[in-house]
């Protein structure tokens, strides 16, 4: 069995480590990468290959950037020139990005089946360019694997039937126990920061909604900014947000108070965490990390697709996209750092459950 998996973005990287280690512990299936270079910085992009033993991929194009219908038709012809040359069994993706819906579609239209990993989940907020990719992926795809209840029972709400979905738990914690149960592969990122044995908080601000909104990224990151009154604020900067900030006079004045970084690997995001006093992002998947690492989380959006997190207290939705009510949130969190104890996203064998359904076709 061949299967063909595409990537694109930070996440992603992450996500495919457990399954294409698996894969390539199982004789019989064989994977063949493609990478679209969604994200094409080194530091969100090859980092992740070095650190993380994920093998080069044998594709890899340049189709970062531009708006979201250009990005997404150049990434489809790609991948369905790729798809037409290797005939693969299954085309495999992983969550919401632009990659995501063009390999979903570019293998649907060549009939060639789709496993969706981490399949079902919803913010119900169509004004996100994630959630149009996840739901068309998940309405295209014949394999289906959910992270969680919630995400099952989304798929069940829209009609999915349920022979095609199964729920496996969430891959991102196969990953994450590598660093959990391996204190060994921690680095020395807190000291080389100076925040080592300090109180600090871990911060991310990248997604289109707050950066495209000069106001609101400006009110992001001067709550940042008062939080960094009472502790160190490391916050790896997104090359999107850096972009943005640039000539911004209240934005670049409250990233003088924040501990400025390029864009870190997994493991060093991983160790950063294990000492975090809080997190503060608008990422899907740090909101899961930090739980991982029970360390509270603050999400600076809206909604969130993880409402498992908000249920058992880990994670908070400020009132408002606001500086005060951020403000408030933070407060809350610190007060109260630590949630009820669950296990909403398995046990950390999601890859290995995975492989399991699809080497039975």
């Amino acid at each position: 069995m061949k299967i063909l998996t595409v990537i694109g973005a930070r996440p992603q990287f992450i996500k495919a480590i457990a399954l294409s280690h698996a894969i390539g512990a199982r004789s019989g299936v064989t994977e063949v990468l493609l990478h679209t270079g969604q994200h094409y910085d080194d530091n969100m992009s090859d980092i992740f290959f070095r650190d993380l033993g994920l093998a080069a991929p044998k594709y890899r194009f340049n189709l970062g950037g531009g708006l979201h219908g250009d990005m997404t038709g150049r990434q489809l012809a790609a991948i369905e020139g790729a798809l037409i040359e290797e005939k693969p069994d299954i085309c495999l993706v992983y969550g919401d990005t632009n990659s995501t819906l063009a390999g979903s579609l570019a293998a649907a239209k060549l009939h060639i089946p789709v496993a969706h990993v981490e399949a079902g989940l919803r913010s119900f907020n169509r004004r996100m360019p994630e959630e149009i990719n996840r739901v068309v992926t998940d309405h295209v795809s014949t394999w289906l694997f959910a992270p969680t209840e919630t995400a099952v029972r989304n798929l069940a709400a829209e009609g999915v039937g349920s022979e095609k979905v199964h729920l496996v738990g969430d891959v991102m914690y196969d990953v994450t126990r590598l660093v959990i149960d391996d204190p060994a592969r921690r680095t020395d990122i807190a000291k080389r920061l100076g925040v080592d044995g300090a109180a600090y908080a871990v911060a991310t601000i990248h997604r289109q909604e707050n950066t495209d909104d000069p106001e609101r990224l400006a009110q992001i990151l001067e709550a940042l900014a008062d939080l960094a009154d009472r502790m160190a604020v490391v916050l790896p900067l997104h090359p999107r947000t850096r972009k943005i900030t640039e000539g911004h006079i209240r934005a670049e004045k409250a990233l003088e108070k924040l501990l400025c970084t390029e864009p870190v690997g997994f493991f060093d995001m991983a160790t950063l965490l294990t000492g975090a006093a809080l997190a503060v992002t608008d990422s899907g998947g740090l909101q899961k990390e930090a739980f991982f690492h029970r360390v509270p989380c603050v999400t600076v959006r809206d909604e969130t697709e993880w409402v498992e997190l908000l249920e058992l207290g880990w994670n908070r939705l400020p009132a408002a996209l606001g500086r005060a009510a951020i403000g408030d949130a933070i407060d809350a969190a610190l007060a109260s750092p630590r949630g009820e104890e669950g296990a909403p996203y398995g046990d950390g064998s999601a890859a290995k459950a995975i492989l399991t359904v699809l080497a039975s076709i």
